[in-house]
C-alpha cells in the first residue's frame, strides 16, 4: 500500500473510531434520562437532548451525506430547534444512529479526490478533510454537551471509561 492510502486509510479510521466513540457516549447519557427529559430545555438559552441529537443528524447530513456524499441538501437547521415534541427517545436514538451510519458508510467509501475537492457548506468553504473534521468535532462537542447535561441533572458519573486505566503514561 502506497503512503498516499496508508495516510487516506489511517484518517478515515480515526474519523470513524471517534464517531462511534460519541455514539457510544450519547447511547449511555441516554439510558440515564427519562422520555420527559429529553425533551427539558435547561433555559431560553439552551437546547434539549432531543433537540441536539435532531441537530445533530442535520449537521450530518448536510456535511457528510448530502456535501461529501454528493446528494441534495434538503436540510432546515431552524426546525431542528424547534420541535418540542413528538419523538421517543428510542426514535431519536434509532435516527442517529441511521444518519451515523450513513454518513460512516460515506466516510469510508472516500478517496483522495473526494478528500481534496472543496464545496460551499453554510456558506463556508471546505475541503472534504474540513467536512469530515467537522462532522466528527461538531458531533463530539454536542456529546460533551448531552454528558454534561445528564451528569448535572442526575448528579452522576457516566462511567465513559470504567475498567479502563486513563493515569498510563506515554511510552
Amino acid at each position: 500500500m502506497d503512503k498516499e492510502a496508508q495516510l487516506i486509510e489511517e484518517f478515515v479510521k480515526n474519523a470513524l473510531y471517534r464517531m462511534d466513540e460519541s455514539t457510544r457516549m450519547i447511547k449511555k447519557s441516554l439510558a440515564e434520562i427519562s422520555e420527559e427529559e429529553m425533551w427539558q430545555k435547561p433555559n431560553t438559552s439552551l437546547n434539549s437532548v432531543a433537540n441536539l441529537i435532531l441537530h445533530l443528524c442535520g449537521n450530518m447530513t448536510q456535511y457528510l451525506i448530502s456535501s461529501l456524499g454528493e446528494t441534495e441538501d434538503n436540510r432546515n437547521r431552524d426546525t431542528e430547534f424547534l420541535v418540542s415534541s413528538g419523538l421517543t427517545k428510542q426514535e431519536l436514538l434509532q435516527k442517529l444512529e441511521a444518519t451515523v451510519d450513513t454518513a460512516k458508510r460515506i466516510i469510508f467509501d472516500v478517496n483522495l479526490d473526494k478528500l481534496i475537492k472543496v464545496r460551499s457548506v453554510q456558506g463556508m468553504s471546505f475541503s472534504g478533510i474540513g467536512l469530515i473534521m467537522h462532522a466528527v468535532e461538531h458531533y463530539s462537542y454536542h456529546t460533551g454537551q448531552i454528558a454534561f447535561y445528564v451528569k448535572l441533572i442526575k448528579e452522576k458519573d457516566l462511567g465513559f471509561y470504567d475498567g479502563v486505566d486513563l493515569n498510563i503514561k506515554n511510552e
